[in-house]
């Protein structure tokens, strides 16, 4: 079984956190065929000197893709995409760790279900995994990704696997601030295209404020609500439930961070 890994790191990225997400491929039960880097702007010595690591480790499966300024993920990644080998395709975020039996586990429910996008459930840390207790779960089946959908993102970015041939048909990864991802499993599911969610955790997600800072202000609000309105548009809801989306997020996002963070916990995770 083969696949890519396909990874953006930028400056603003801690070294130990990048070095601990590239270990944790490297410590998978089944090894990438290949390991696509995309550099977001230049980054930090103690960066680069992780990038060395890897190269030595990776050897010629490491390619890495350099942009001359930080470009923000969704275009970083919509670069790296063509330059992935393989038909299956791993998402991995810089400062996130995979469970070792994370790739074997979605290979096997990709090729022996014919899905084109596989997901699992993740759990949340903030200084070392298991720390918060805090396990997002998504739906396992199409018709609960699809009803699932229309209120909330149907599948854990940091921990799919995709087809790459389906997501390109799809048009790919596309600038939409926040939402680069959710848009584009619309974009899939609108095109017929299957998906899972295998019930069990397979990576720990690295969370802590930032991650809550980021779902507030106005830029994020306009975003919000500019994507509930594509939902509705693309047939996904109603107006109603487009309406009742946004006083839902705006709501959220306008509470201060401490609050938000707390809601996340209480009704959003298990």
């Amino acid at each position: 079984m083969e696949y890519s890994v396909l990874m953006a790191v930028y400056q603003k990225e801690d070294p130990a956190f990048f070095r601990n997400s590239i270990q944790s491929v490297l410590n998978q039960t089944i090894s990438p065929t290949d390991f696509v880097l995309v550099c977001d702007g230049p980054l930090t010595q103690g960066l680069e000197e992780v990038i060395v690591w890897a190269e030595a480790l990776l050897g010629s499966r490491m390619q890495c893709i350099r942009l001359k300024q930080n470009e923000g993920l969704g275009k970083a990644l919509r670069t790296g995409l063509p330059y992935c080998r393989c038909a299956c395709i791993a998402r991995m975020d810089s400062d996130d760790i995979s469970r070792s039996n994370r790739m074997e586990r979605q290979l096997t429910a990709m090729l022996q279900g014919n899905y084109d996008i596989v997901s699992a459930w993740l759990e949340e840390f903030n200084e070392v995994p298991g720390d918060s207790g805090r396990i997002r779960q998504v739906p396992e089946t199409g018709e609960e990704i699809a009803q699932y959908l229309k209120k909330r993102n149907p599948f854990n970015h940091p921990c799919v696997m995709f087809r790459k041939e389906a997501v390109l048909e799809a048009g790919g990864y596309q600038d939409f601030p926040w939402f680069e991802d959710y848009y584009l499993w619309a974009r899939m599911l609108e095109r017929h295209a299957r998906g899972y969610n295998l019930p069990e955790v397979l990576l720990d997600m690295r969370a802590g404020k930032g991650m809550y800072d980021r779902r507030g202000g106005m830029a994020y609000l306009k975003s919000v609500i500019r994507f509930q309105f594509y939902l509705r548009k693309a047939g996904f809801n109603g107006l109603r439930d487009c309406l009742k989306n946004c006083v839902i997020r705006v709501t959220v996002a306008l509470i201060p961070r401490i609050i938000r963070e707390k809601f996340y916990g209480a009704f959003l995770r298990k």
